[in-house]
């Protein structure tokens, strides 16, 4: 799979794709009807007729497990956990750079100079209290350390402020942020530029948490087993993808700041006020790359589960268990972040304990991965016979092994998200941490008994299913 359009074709064939022909306002219309879409975990959505536009519409990519399969080309059975197992073992093999190559879709046309408008394009209004359209939900931005060479691949949301510019929420401390702070040094904008519609993989790992000097390009091509197709810009001398569908160029100023948001974000509450938001970063387009007839992607936010949901969970489980692996930390069976915690707050992980203290030794460590050391609130850890995304036996172990006084340890301070609206919105740099130690003690002399079917009578019953009417 090297584009949205294999993604798309595939879905159709699986029969989880849904073809909207019906003219379908992008003014809050596309986005509610992708929204309780979502709520009843329907389909891939393809919008053909958005009013005042004729560049189709996708949404609800992710919101299934089959979905995410599909995207990283794995079988359509698996669990959100054993996908980020998978995720784990390719990417702690070896990391595969990208390709250089002169030609691709994206050329297909090149718009500049006064041709140049942000409304040519389908950015749906999502909820009634934004601040304005947003045009990069399901995109991500590519940015260049200026020292390194290091590229970065970077899910930030981008709210289209005029014809030519682009609000684009990077936070203080992500990746991008150290970039755009080393050009601020220099007195030289940064050039950037915004990718809606591609590879679904590439989105995925875009809004990874991956580590500092590590290309999200070289992730991809691990996962693909083959190198990501780029071309190198000569405007801003960043590597576009080959097979987008829609890129965006240009440079952010690190002195000019603008008003934006506020967005209705993924843990289900607006990120601020209008007139009270901080002032962002903004892209000034300088060129639009784009296919002759492009697939515009978007992903409905708010609350779970939704597109982005899955996705954190996905990716931030994969990521964690691979912190997990590199760290060394022995006996990880599974490790699940849930959907429902906004694929964020909460981590689950099962652990094959093998010495007094091996439990907590793995709550610890997860807070203390690239993972799970930022906004991470908890972490419920488990014995090697609960598997970490089944969350009825997670509940039954928090019931029976769990005692608050003795399995609880708070952590005070640790890295907080400014979107978490737990927190005061002016206090949203440090949050506190909860680990629960949800296995039986290793040291337990006495430990109890848990009830277990006989094997025998199991093996006879299920020899007797068909004739018991059961099947």
């Amino acid at each position: 799979m090297k584009e949205m359009r294999d993604f798309v074709k595939k879905c159709e064939e699986e029969g989880i794709l849904k073809r909207i022909k019906a003219e379908v306002d992008w003014n809050l219309e596309l986005s509610h009807i992708a929204t309780l879409n979502e709520q009843k975990r329907g389909p891939v959505l393809l919008f053909e007729n958005v009013k005042d536009y004729d560049i189709p519409v996708v949404t609800s990519a992710f919101t299934t497990p089959k979905k995410l399969a599909i995207a990283l080309g794995m079988p359509t059975d698996m669990t959100m956990s054993q996908m980020a197992r998978e995720w784990m073992k390719l990417t702690t093999k070896q990391l595969i750079p990208p390709q250089t190559v002169s030609n691709g879709p994206i050329m297909e046309t090149v718009v500049e100079g006064d041709d140049i408008n942000l409304f040519d394009f389908p950015a749906p209004w999502f909820y009634p209290q934004d601040g304005g359209r947003f045009i990069g939900t399901a995109h991500y931005i590519i940015t260049k350390d200026p020292d390194t060479g290091w590229v970065n691949l970077g899910t930030y949301r981008s709210q289209i402020l005029d014809e030519k510019h682009m609000g684009v929420q990077i936070i203080k401390g992500k990746h991008a942020d150290f970039m755009l702070q080393k050009y601020k040094k220099m007195g030289k904008p940064m050039p950037a530029a915004s990718v809606i519609g591609c590879d679904p993989i590439m989105f995925l790992v875009s809004s990874t948490l991956v580590s500092a000097e590590t290309s999200e390009y070289d992730i991809i091509g691990a996962l693909r087993g083959e190198p990501v197709e780029v071309i190198e810009s000569d405007l801003t001398g960043l590597p576009i993808p080959a097979n987008a569908e829609i890129v965006l160029e240009g440079f952010i100023d690190p002195e000019n700041f603008r008003e934006e948001g506020p967005f209705g974000e993924y843990t289900g509450y607006y990120s601020g006020k209008a007139g009270e938001e901080l002032p962002k970063p903004c892209l000034e387009v300088k060129r639009i790359l784009r296919r002759k007839s492009p697939i515009f992607w978007s992903t409905s936010v708010g609350k779970p589960v939704n597109d982005t949901h899955m996705i954190q969970s996905l990716n931030r489980t994969a990521t964690l268990w691979t912190d997990l692996e590199t760290m060394r930390v022995p006996g990880i069976q599974s490790v699940y972040i849930p959907p429902e915690s906004t694929g964020r707050f909460w981590a689950i992980v099962s652990v094959k304990q093998m010495y007094p203290g091996h439990s907590m030794h793995a709550g610890t460590a997860v807070i203390s991965t690239t993972t799970g050391h930022y906004g991470l609130k908890g972490v419920i850890v488990v014995d090697e016979d609960i598997p970490a995304d089944d969350m009825t036996k997670v509940w039954w172990a928090l019931s029976v092994r769990y005692d608050p006084r003795r399995s609880t340890q708070i952590i005070n301070r640790g890295r907080s998200t400014p979107l978490d609206p737990a927190l005061p919105i002016d206090a949203r740099e440090i949050v506190s941490r909860i680990i629960m130690d949800a296995c039986i003690p290793f040291e337990w002399k006495k430990k109890p008994v848990e009830i277990q079917l006989d094997e025998e009578t199991v093996k006879k019953v299920q020899g007797r299913w068909s004739e018991l009417g059961l099947d």
